[in-house]
């Protein structure tokens, strides 16, 4: 990295830069806002037009699909397969394209808006179909049993309960009661509204068989699509061995050979797969088959992991693809990385698909990830800026990423770091004219 332009002033961002690249509008909330507005504009015709409330009852049917619709949304776009198709359409586009227009598409990894957002959009639908439907059963009208009305508030129960413990400060600061009650909760609404539609069907029948009524309907096909995409990753769990190193307590190098990922992928281990999940980035090596795993001391669990080294953890699903993956839309990258997030980082120095300039704070490398890590890093990329916080102290990332885009000619800047430095390298870069990503923590 040149000097010179590391040690440049940094220049202030601009005002629209500051508006329009602040993280209240990242691509995330747009997508948040897009579904609200979509329901929104879906409400407006249903009390106009659609007369979905009126003196002849109210249009169960409609406010039903709209729950399923959103749900459906809500579920299948976090589904490991459909992520995978996301990153592999963004990132077909050459990097002949205008650079505004990739810059955009990189932002794929944003979809996480739309599944907030439906989710949040079909649990308000399912109040008000719950409303309805108790309104039609107090009022004698036919079509609602008793036992239709009782699934379904135990269902809102379930569903709000799941979108409360998943908002961000609860996630936060709870991320295992957040993850438990995803999970069963999770399931238990996928049983409820399998009783429900059941029970609907059965309700709304008329003078149709129930087993006719039952394939024409909509919610009946879409359930089984759902129930399939959860159960995919749980039908390829397994327990896999794995090879620990451990070059500090800080952090341990796990060695996996049973798969050789991807470059850009992640893979999610447990020692308990019914309670407790964590994503690492897999590091696949160009030479050899399998992939590592680097884990730091940042909580209970990955504390126990380094001072209980287990010789075998459980896998399920696939291998999922990363927000590095979208480095191929550009021609020139500066990544940014603090402490472990060197671990998502080096596969893409290993595979060399994109010239890139790395900068690495973090604290005593050599002692901490040991010395073979180390020169792997530095063979891949000679000119890395290897920060030592223990002896230099804290940089400031924002100053040294703009550097490094003027030193290198670079298009984009990558940030794996916590949260708190991500957003600032992001939103450092963008108010500033050059693209910046990194994590989106809502999962």
């Amino acid at each position: 990295m040149n000097a010179q332009h590391a040690d440049l002033a940094l220049p202030r961002p601009s005002i629209a830069g500051r508006i329009t690249k602040h993280p209240a509008l990242m691509h995330y909330h747009r997508l948040v806002f897009l579904v609200v507005f979509i329901n929104l504009a879906v409400l407006s015709f249903g009390v106009n037009d659609g007369r979905w409330w009126s003196g002849d009852g109210i249009a169960l049917g409609a406010i039903a699909n709209l729950v399923l619709v959103n749900f459906s949304v809500a579920i299948l776009i976090r589904q490991q397969y459909v992520v995978n198709l996301l990153f592999w359409i963004a990132t077909r586009a050459p990097t002949s394209w205008p650079l505004a227009v990739r810059w955009h598409l990189a932002k794929v990894y944003h979809f996480g808006g739309l599944h907030s957002g439906c989710a949040v959009a079909a649990t308000t639908w399912f109040a008000v179909f719950v409303a309805s439907l108790t309104y039609h059963l107090a009022k004698g009208r036919p079509g609602v049993s008793t036992t239709m009305v009782a699934l379904t508030f135990a269902l809102l129960i379930v569903l709000v309960l799941i979108v409360a413990m998943a908002m961000p400060r609860f996630r936060a600061r709870s991320h295992n009661s957040f993850e438990i009650m995803h999970r069963f909760g999770g399931w238990s609404a996928l049983l409820l509204f399998w009783a429900q539609a059941m029970v609907f069907v059965n309700d709304q029948r008329g003078s149709q068989t129930f087993g006719k009524a039952l394939v024409s309907s909509g919610a009946f096909w879409m359930l089984i699509v759902l129930t399939i995409s959860i159960a995919l990753p749980w039908l390829r769990l397994r327990k896999v061995k794995v090879n620990v190193v451990r070059p500090s307590s800080h952090a341990v190098v796990a060695h996996f050979t049973h798969t050789t990922p991807f470059a850009g992928s992640s893979t999610a281990i447990s020692r308990n797969p019914l309670l407790e999940w964590h994503s690492f980035a897999n590091i696949p090596s160009p030479s050899r088959n399998g992939f590592r795993l680097i884990i730091s001391r940042a909580g209970d669990w990955t504390g126990s992991f380094i001072d209980d080294m287990p010789s075998h953890v459980w896998v399920k699903g696939i291998t999922t693809a990363g927000v590095a993956n979208i480095e191929t839309l550009f021609k020139r990258v500066v990544y940014v990385a603090t402490g472990s997030g060197i671990g998502p980082v080096m596969p893409h120095l290993l595979a060399k698909k994109v010239p890139i300039q790395l900068i690495w704070s973090t604290r005593n490398p050599r002692k901490t990830y040991g010395d073979e890590l180390v020169n792997e890093i530095l063979e891949a990329c000679p000119d890395a800026l290897i920060w030592d916080t223990d002896e230099r102290g804290k940089p400031d990332l924002v100053k040294l990423a703009h550097g490094a885009c003027k030193s290198f000619n670079a298009e984009a800047v990558i940030c794996i770091a916590n949260q708190k430095l991500t957003d600032q390298v992001v939103y450092g870069m963008e108010s500033r004219g050059i693209p910046g990503y990194g994590a989106i923590w809502d999962s």
